[in-house]
């Protein structure tokens, strides 16, 4: 064979090789991650919530807490606020998928408090619970049951 047929036949050999499906080869599928929250409340004269992230059969909790409204106009700027704030949840009637307990800065900016979640099996109802506090108000908690899908 001349130079210009081996080349050509080399070629042709490479594109079928790279058209062809690889053995072994794995597919990914993207699940979509999902967002559920609960209903807002007032603790501490600021808005909190809790919500759920699910990613599968993945499920990661957190608590956000926002200005109750906008300032009024002429008003100073917010002061930074030390708050006591707790996250908890679980699978009901399970296992607990943990908590989290302790003080978070606060200015204007919308916060989120995050460290609870876990496996879940698809089917099970999460409980969660989201309480913010600061002196002289007591913790008033939010809380959402959302069930993770099969």
């Amino acid at each position: 064979m001349n130079r210009i047929a081996l080349i050509a036949a080399g070629v042709a050999g490479a594109a079928t090789l790279l058209a062809a499906p690889q053995a072994g080869a794995a597919t990914a599928t993207a699940t979509a991650t999902t967002v559920t929250c609960g209903s807002s409340g007032l603790q501490a004269g600021l808005s909190t919530k809790v919500c759920a992230e699910i990613t599968g059969d993945q499920v990661q909790l957190y608590g956000q807490i926002s200005l109750a409204g906008p300032p009024s106009p002429g008003s100073p700027a917010p002061q930074p606020q030390e708050l006591i704030t707790g996250l908890s949840g679980q699978v009901v009637g399970g296992a607990s998928l943990g908590s989290v307990n302790g003080y978070t800065q606060f200015t204007a900016s919308t916060v989120q408090v995050r460290g609870v979640g876990g496996t879940v099996a698809c089917g099970s109802t999460v409980h969660a619970s989201f309480s913010v506090a600061k002196f002289p108000w007591n913790p008033a908690p939010v809380t959402l049951d959302v069930v993770v899908p099969c």
